[in-house]
């Protein structure tokens, strides 16, 4: 069986475990906090990482190609090679560009730290260039790239409220407000999956500020 290790208070974390979730797979979750990793099978001590049959992997996009190329049934990306590299494109940006832009922010916004006005000015001139960008290629129609639910759609149930919520506090506005993103998680709220991934979450960033209190 797989093992899924992190803990799920992570948004990469949590994008493997939808993953597995909306593939209906049998896996086995592994609290590993960051500092109690095991190096052999991420070497850098990230989060997540999976223990399959023939060894470790880390990277949650190599994760997610994995388990998609391995586990047939329910397939999160589409059979035409081209959009299936839409799809992988809008993953790239979502990461690349928003996510990990707006992540130099969250010690201020999320763990009581504090960033410079420099830092904080030059990642908002870079989210104002990139979620125009962004607005392009997404469709929310219903879903992130269209009319199915892939694994776009894992990587923004669990990155875009995190910018959302990033942008609001530094800034004083949700810098994706003019994106249908609310609308969108609220439907996606409705899943299943998406209920299970947001009460573990809940629950495991509790037990994580508790430990750091």
């Amino acid at each position: 069986m797989l093992k899924l290790c992190g803990f799920a208070a992570s948004n990469y974390y949590n994008k493997v475990k939808l993953a597995l979730l909306e593939k209906n797979l049998p896996f086995e979750e592994v609290l590993a906090w960051i500092g109690e990793t095991d190096l052999s099978a991420t070497p850098l001590g990230k989060v997540p990482y999976i223990i399959t049959d023939s060894g470790p992997l880390c990277e949650s996009e190599t994760i997610a190609e994995y388990i998609e190329a391995t586990y047939l049934q329910a397939p999160l990306l589409p059979h035409d090679a081209y959009q299936a590299g839409k799809v992988r494109e809008l993953v790239t940006f979502m990461e690349v560009y928003l996510e990990l832009t707006a992540r130099e922010l969250y010690p201020e916004a999320f763990f009581g730290g504090k960033v410079s006005d420099n830092l904080k000015e030059r990642q908002r001139r870079l989210l104002d260039r990139y979620i125009p960008g962004f607005a392009r290629l997404a469709k929310f129609s219903p879903f992130v790239a269209g009319d199915t639910f892939t694994l776009a759609d894992c990587a923004a149930i669990c990155h875009l409220p995190l910018v959302s919520s990033c942008t609001k506090i530094i800034y004083g506005e949700d810098l994706l407000a003019d994106l249908p993103v609310k609308a969108y998680l609220k439907a996606m709220s409705e899943r299943p999956s998406v209920q299970k991934v947001n009460a573990d979450r809940k629950a495991n960033t509790e037990l994580m500020l508790s430990r750091n209190r």
